[in-house]
């Protein structure tokens, strides 16, 4: 087997195409489409939303808030994943241009996504400067489910939610499972 060396560079895929809700001093809340997102820690439970600082409506709104709201679409929201990223919250409000509705979350101010069927709300605890973007880190402080994407046992079903993977500039739908861990060792836990 033969291998070509590429330039080093961002090629860690899939990485979830989120939605993650903000809002600021003002009270006007924004939306920004993430894919620079991932699991940092189990207990505490925290995630990180990696942001430009530089020409980003969000990162400001992030940064003085303490806070955000990671919401996971579904396949089938493609479209508004997409244009939520390709437009800038200072000139258009996004949750009125793409037809969204903000909720009344549990215990952040920034909103959920009512339409996203998995929403994790988020305190920020951290935050790096890395270079292009600055991560922050924040705890997982309440997640919230549609009934619809949940199975039997009070769990979150992701063939029922059918979230987004981008992949070097290409979303794509994840849905299907193919083992559960441990199974490779004959524990099957289901």
């Amino acid at each position: 087997m033969s291998k070509k060396i590429l330039e080093p560079s961002t090629r860690l895929f899939p990485i979830p195409a989120a939605l993650v809700s903000c809002v600021g001093s003002d009270g006007v809340p924004n939306i920004i489409t993430i894919a620079w997102t991932g699991v940092v820690c189990s207990e505490p439970p925290m995630i990180s939303v990696s942001i430009r600082p530089k020409a980003r409506h969000s990162y400001p709104i992030v940064k003085s808030s303490n806070e955000f709201v990671l919401n996971i679409p579904s396949a089938s929201q493609v479209r508004t994943v997409d244009w939520c990223g390709t437009v800038s919250g200072s000139r258009v409000r996004k949750f009125d241009e793409a037809g969204l509705t903000p909720a009344v979350a549990s215990v952040v101010r920034a909103p959920l996504i009512a339409e996203c069927p998995v929403n994790i709300e988020c305190e920020v605890r951290h935050r790096l400067a890395l270079g292009t973007h600055d991560c922050f880190i924040g705890e997982v402080v309440a997640v919230h489910a549609d009934d619809a994407v949940l199975d039997a046992d009070g769990r979150i079903s992701v063939g029922a939610v059918e979230p987004l993977a981008f992949c070097d500039g290409d979303y794509w739908s994840i849905g299907s499972r193919v083992g559960v861990y441990g199974f490779s060792r004959g524990k099957l836990t289901d």
